[in-house]
C-alpha cells in the first residue's frame, strides 16, 4: 500500500476526483493548505500598502492505494493538474505499513476494497 499526498491547484480538483472515482478509486481526503514553492510570491495592494504574499493557497489530496493502482492514480493527477506553469504542485508517495478499518477491525489490503453491498 502507498499513500499519495498531492498538492494541487483548486481548479484541478473536480476533474481529478471525478476521473479517480470513475477508475474505482473514490476514497480520498482533501485539506485546504497554504505553502510556498519555487513560483515565488505575488504582490497585492491593500489600502495603498503593497505586500508580498508568499503562501499560496493549494489543496492537499491524500489517498491510500494498493500498489497495483499507484501508477494509474499518479498518472491521473499528473495529467489533470498539469498546466505547465509554476505552481502546478507536487506529488509525494509514502509507503504504508498497515491499515485498519475501525468499524470491523479488518486489517491489510482488504481495507482498501470497496464495501460489499449490505444484504437484507
Amino acid at each position: 500500500m502507498k499513500k499519495i499526498e498531492a498538492f494541487i491547484r483548486h481548479e484541478s480538483f473536480d476533474a481529478i476526483r471525478a476521473k479517480l472515482a470513475d477508475m474505482g478509486l473514490p476514497s480520498m481526503s482533501i485539506s485546504e493548505v497554504k505553502g510556498s514553492g519555487r513560483q515565488g510570491g505575488y504582490t497585492e495592494s491593500y489600502r495603498g500598502a503593497k505586500t508580498t504574499i508568499f503562501m499560496r493557497p493549494k489543496l492537499k489530496l491524500e489517498m491510500v492505494v494498493d500498489d497495483t493502482d499507484l501508477d494509474r492514480a499518479v498518472d491521473v493527477i499528473l495529467e489533470l493538474a498539469h498546466t505547465g506553469e509554476p505552481g502546478d504542485g507536487k506529488i509525494f508517495i509514502i509507503p504504508v505499513e498497515d491499515a485498519v478499518r475501525v468499524r470491523t477491525g479488518e486489517r491489510g489490503d482488504i481495507v482498501l476494497a470497496p464495501h460489499p453491498e449490505d444484504g437484507p
